[in-house]
């Protein structure tokens, strides 16, 4: 009975086991158990891929993109039956809508998730991939180009095409292909100057998310290149503070007046690198340079704002240097540490107020935060001092215990040595 009892409960066991792992489409869909079996790759690979999919994992078959009836196991006419809604592979022109019978369906798509966007589809029209498509260009992005097929995945899933930190492979997967872009004329070395920008640093090796790829500046279903007069509202939608500085200084205007767009002028788009003070002046290559004659007044006020912020960073780097060796010495640094703090703050206020050309105000932080790296670096010296002294005292201790010791041992020699000819006759008395 005992036996009985357990092989039943096994068998409950295995058989919701296998209800749990078998998912919709081994269980119900006949797409997939049909097309695994076929020989042509590129019949049976979407039945391998879509094992993955996120589409599938919540219920929706290949019967929900390609029609048909997913229940007709062995049975290709009435799997593929026109009857059954069976359409197929769907046209390149025709996958926004497909994708778009569900995505632009707000109260179809709340019951997966209430706050998801339902105007994608709408908005792909307004940008050069869909107006391009409706034109008739096969060549164009669609859904399934930056989305993949078969084995779509939820945007915040790090495999995901459209993951921020897949983004610009997934971009240049077309753009950065010379061949494939050749019809267009347009450049196609993007994605290489992307990887060597701050932005790509900031987002692939440090892992900040919030940092700018390609959809971040050309958006995503409504990609379009910023035109001039919106380059600046594109990067300031990052960079705040910055682009009201440049908006209250004399470049605008004469940005404006020449036609040069804001901000990629002097930083350019997809290879911004970082800003440094060597920016500023009339070096070769510098973006001050390319405008300005050289000997110029405005290249020699960019190298006396230039000098300013130097000064800083140098008494900065001065100050970190020494409170690192007081640090080393195992003083503690705490306070002119985190005092140093408010110096880099005055430091970036002044690199970003370069933008504004107003060199009182640049003047301002810099003696600002020299004032306080001044401080700190004094202390880092007191520090240093203090170690000397320190050693100096312990030093003069350890001569001072070791001329005890040795006073100690000559006269305990002397002792004996007075005391040895006694001892030697009362040995002698002895024998």
């Amino acid at each position: 009975m005992g036996i009985a009892l357990r092989a039943v409960c096994l068998g409950i066991v295995l058989i919701a086991a296998a209800l749990i792992r078998t998912p919709f489409a081994d269980a119900e869909d006949a797409c997939v158990d049909c097309h695994r079996a076929l020989r042509e790759e590129r019949l049976n690979r979407p039945a391998f891929k879509i094992k993955n999919d996120y589409h599938l994992a919540r219920g929706l078959g290949c019967h929900s993109c390609h029609g048909g009836d997913q229940t007709a196991l062995d049975n290709k006419g009435q799997a593929h039956s026109p009857a059954k809604g069976f359409v197929g592979k769907p046209t390149r022109q025709g996958i926004p809508e497909s994708c778009g019978k569900c995505h632009s369906d707000p109260r179809y798509m709340r019951q997966f998730n209430p706050s998801i966007r339902t105007d994608q589809v709408k908005e792909y029209y307004t940008s050069v991939h869909g107006k391009r498509l409706r034109e008739g260009d096969q060549k164009v992005a669609v859904c399934i180009s930056c989305h993949d097929v078969h084995a779509i995945r939820s945007v915040k899933d790090q495999m995901a095409w459209t993951y921020p930190t897949n983004v610009a492979e997934t971009c240049g997967g077309c753009h950065g292909n010379p061949e494939y872009m050749k019809p267009y004329q347009i450049p196609t070395d993007q994605l290489e100057k992307y990887q060597q920008s701050v932005h790509y640093e900031m987002l692939t090796k440090r892992a900040d998310l919030a940092s700018p790829t390609c959809s971040s500046c050309h958006g995503s279903h409504g990609a379009a290149p910023p035109g001039v007069d919106s380059v600046v509202n594109v990067c300031s939608s990052c960079h705040v503070v910055t682009a009201d500085l440049f908006a209250k200084s004399p470049h605008r205007s004469a940005f404006d007046e020449l036609g040069m767009p804001a901000c990629v002028t002097c930083h350019s788009n997809h290879d911004i690198t970082y800003p440094s003070e060597a920016m500023l002046g009339g070096g070769e290559g510098t973006p001050c340079a390319t405008c300005h004659e050289s000997d110029s007044a405005p290249l020699k006020k960019a190298a006396e704002l230039r000098s300013m912020i130097e000064a800083l960073a140098g008494r900065i780097d001065q100050a970190s240097a020494i409170l690192t060796r007081a640090e080393h010495a195992g003083m503690e640094i705490g306070i002119p540490r985190f005092e140093l703090i408010t110096a880099n703050e005055s430091l970036i206020k002044a690199r970003a107020t370069v933008h504004s050309l107003d060199a009182e105000a640049i003047k301002t932080a810099t003696d600002s935060g020299l004032e306080v790296a001044q401080k700190s670096l004094e202390s880092g010296h007191n520090l240093l001092a203090e170690v000397q002294f320190r050693r100096k005292g312990l030093a003069a201790s350890m001569l001072i215990i070791i001329a005890v010791l040795v006073g100690l041992f000559l006269k305990i020699r002397e002792v004996d040595r007075r005391r040895g000819p006694e001892s030697g006759d009362l040995t002698g008395d002895r024998h």
